[in-house]
């Protein structure tokens, strides 16, 4: 991750994160942007705040202590890609509600290129807000689940866990399935 590595100064155009991805991944998890933390660590959900590796330690059991390229290495074994959809914006502080002159990313031409992906994943409203202007033409499903940000109160770990369980299910089985009903607002 060294070389997506950049200097933070705020209320600067900031640049997010390459794509993660393994072999054939069936669910793409897409964040807003990364978090100045994030940015600073180079890493996806870097803020040890987040909620994001205590998911996925609970899902996967990939212990969210470990060391970042392990994490990466065990998510990406799972079949599951990271990656954001704003590609670069102006934003003052880690807020999402900061975000300005947004850039999207190229999702139409990553799922062009990873045909295995079937379902999207959409790490709080903010992301599925951004990812639905972007009007894909694609047939793939998509989920907004509770965003996995610290700011994000309104869901205790146990509901993120239980509404992110969609995720495993749709590792483990070749077909697209719908989890437990949960619903965002947006």
């Amino acid at each position: 991750m060294t070389d997506q590595c950049r200097t933070i100064v705020p209320a600067a155009n900031s640049s997010g994160f390459l794509p993660i991805t393994g072999d054939s991944p069936r669910v793409l998890i897409l964040g807003s942007f990364p978090s100045i933390q994030s940015l600073r660590h180079c890493e996806y959900y870097g803020n040890p705040q987040n909620h994001f590796w205590k998911i996925m330690d609970a899902l996967f059991a990939i212990d969210h202590k470990l060391p970042y390229p392990e994490r990466i290495t065990q998510l990406t074994g799972h079949h599951i890609a990271l990656w954001d959809v704003v590609q670069s914006c102006k934003r003052r502080g880690s807020a999402d509600d900061e975000i300005r002159m947004p850039l999207f990313n190229d999702i139409s031409g990553f799922l062009t290129a990873h045909p295995t992906v079937r379902l999207i994943v959409l790490n709080g409203t903010t992301a599925g807000r951004y990812f639905h202007r972007i009007n894909l033409a694609s047939s793939i499903k998509n989920h907004i689940l509770p965003s996995t940000s610290p700011a994000n109160t309104r869901y205790t770990l146990a509901e993120k866990v239980r509404a992110w369980k969609i995720v495993r299910k749709n590792c483990e089985y070749g077909k697209v399935t719908e989890g437990l009903p949960f619903h965002m607002e947006f």
